[in-house]
């Protein structure tokens, strides 16, 4: 196998190590002040970045088998960094004008650090917004004349790591299946698909899916675009001009459109694969908690229970359970095991109420009723969100609210708010539900618009 890279066989050892993930978080760390610095370093600054994450770290660097004992006089950053530079992670350049040491990622280093920071970064993926960067991409590509097929391929590209990304998903739904099995009592399992399932597969990429980034919003319209352009054959002979013009003799343009439409035909399947699989859990985590709340309460889950200690040791368990029990079914007679006779049933006619003649109201009951509806002006709504502001913010969780009135007014605020020409907004919508006394609200924030 050709690597579009030359790699140096001691790179590989990293994984190897026994001190492999320190060098990883050394690895990330450096990245970090790689970038910020412009790509480029100097040993001394990689050796203070080095100290300044240890220093509040016990680490501990065992030793390599290669390593000498005057390697072992070094301090932990330098033998860090002296070994990365070794195995090939990390270069030296000799600045010979400035005598100055300077520090590089190589290229094929530089992929492998990429992927530590998409393993342990949780929120990477949840900001590639596949679907949407599709569209954007293939409407300038149909209305632009200035791009070329480069934007095509960007567009598969991103078509091919969402059905990745739909196909991960998929799999790390079965490994939730096969841990609903292992929690034995209720609270576990509520604990493993609430900080489990919810979080990592619902909150941070089914719900995507079903929001911001539906597959359903744009399906019809990147399919439409698809289309105009396999039909255009016009447009299609002008971009296969511009292409060779430019010397790009890689994939046709229709043979780009294929590959597209052929992904998009297995984002559908899998999407539609997920929703069944999503079901299915749903569904297997509420019977599983049903049985394992019943498990010691009711007579189904005390056989179940039974059973299960019988199934451990069968010949002996089963003749002590018939000494001390009788599973036979026993019924006891009394008064509501006899027949009721049902009583005729009545006339539906005979039994409806009389219709009471509702009397019109004048202009003068209206007005009167509209007085009472509105108990709080818009004024006094205003009022009452000013007169709890402590610099220009009304935090909820420290509003003494200790009656109905003052219950109402933060209702009415809440309304108002949302509200276009409402002069007061809610910065923090998400909030924590407050429990006080016979009242329960989230703490909100009110902050003037425009901040």
């Amino acid at each position: 196998m050709q690597l579009r890279f030359e790699i140096p066989d001691s790179f590989w050892s990293l994984f190897r190590s026994v001190n492999r993930e320190v060098y990883i978080e050394a690895l990330l760390c450096i990245n970090e002040e790689y970038q910020y610095s412009n790509y480029f370093l100097t040993r001394e600054i990689c050796i203070q970045a080095l100290s300044d994450l240890y220093v509040k770290q016990q680490i501990e660097l065992r030793r390599e088998d290669d390593e000498t004992e005057i390697d072992l006089l070094e301090t932990p950053a330098s033998r860090i960094l002296n070994w990365l530079l070794k195995t090939g992670w990390l270069k030296k350049v000799e600045d010979y004008n400035t005598l100055v040491t300077n520090i590089v990622i190589p290229d094929y280093a530089a992929v492998m650090i990429d992927a530590f920071e998409r393993l342990t970064s949780e929120d990477m993926e949840e900001t590639e917004i596949y679907i949407q960067n599709v569209y954007a991409t293939l409407f300038s590509f149909r209305h632009d004349t200035r791009v070329n097929l480069n934007m095509l391929r960007t567009a598969l590209v991103n078509t091919r790591r969402l059905n990745k990304a739909l196909q991960d998903m998929l799999h790390n739904m079965d490994k939730f299946f096969a841990r609903l099995l292992e929690q034995k009592t209720y609270g576990e399992l509520l604990q493993e698909h609430l900080e489990g399932y919810v979080e990592t597969i619902v909150r941070k990429k089914y719900h995507i899916l079903k929001t911001s980034d539906n597959f359903y919003l744009y399906k019809t319209d990147i399919k439409r675009v698809l289309q105009e352009m396999r039909e255009d054959e016009a447009w299609i002979e002008n971009v296969r001009a511009q292409s060779k013009a430019m010397g790009d003799t890689g994939e046709d343009v229709l043979e780009l459109l294929d590959l597209i439409e052929r992904g998009f035909d297995d984002i559908e399947h899998r999407i539609s694969n997920m929703d069944k699989e999503h079901t299915k859990y749903v569904r297997a985590t509420v019977s599983r908690l049903n049985y394992l709340l019943s498990a010691e309460t009711d007579t189904k889950g005390l056989v179940v229970q039974l059973l299960n200690r019988i199934a451990e040791d069968p010949e002996t368990r089963i003749r002590k359970t018939g000494e001390k029990m009788n599973l036979s079914q026993l019924e006891i007679l009394s008064e509501k095991s006899l027949y009721k006779r049902r009583k005729a049933r009545k006339d539906f006619i005979s039994r409806m109420a009389v219709e009471e003649a509702a009397e019109d109201l004048d202009r003068e009951d209206v007005l009167r009723l509209n007085r009472i509806q509105v108990r709080y002006s818009r004024q006094q709504i205003e009022e009452f969100i000013r007169s709890h502001m402590v610099d220009d913010v009304m935090d909820v969780s420290t509003l003494p609210l200790e009656d109905d009135e003052t219950f109402e007014k933060l209702i009415l605020a809440y309304d108002y708010s949302t509200r276009r020409s409402s002069k007061y907004r809610i910065a923090e919508e998400d909030a924590l539900m407050i429990e006080n006394g016979s009242y329960r609200y989230p703490a909100l924030k009110f902050v003037r618009r425009g901040i």
